[in-house]
């Protein structure tokens, strides 16, 4: 029965109850509440992989456009296999594959 008094007299001090009030206003009430910063932590997470995504994006179209810059031979596999150029006295086939993959 003591023990149930003093867990009683905590309960209702005033320090406690301020503590607990300001404990909950921080977790469910403020603008910086615990939801609104883990759904910002997800965004930024989420920024972040398309950061690095672009930035491996961009040293590849680098690379590429060095070597297109660089090899005129490249350039010209490039400009054939991406535009379907051709050379004036060349015959361009282009064959469409309509058939769906199974492993899709």
């Amino acid at each position: 029965m003591i023990i149930l008094k003093k867990i009683f007299y905590v309960l209702i001090n005033k320090y406690f109850l301020t503590t607990v009030a300001f404990v909950a206003w921080m977790v469910f009430f403020d603008s910086n509440n615990l939801l609104t910063r883990n759904k910002l932590q997800a965004k930024l997470d989420s920024l972040y992989q398309a950061k690095q995504y672009y930035l491996q994006e961009i040293r590849k179209d680098s690379a590429l456009s060095h070597g297109l810059m660089n090899d005129s031979a490249q350039l010209e596999k490039f400009a054939r296999e991406r535009y379907l150029m051709k050379k004036d006295n060349e015959d361009l086939f282009l064959i469409v594959d309509t058939t769906e993959d199974p492993h899709q």
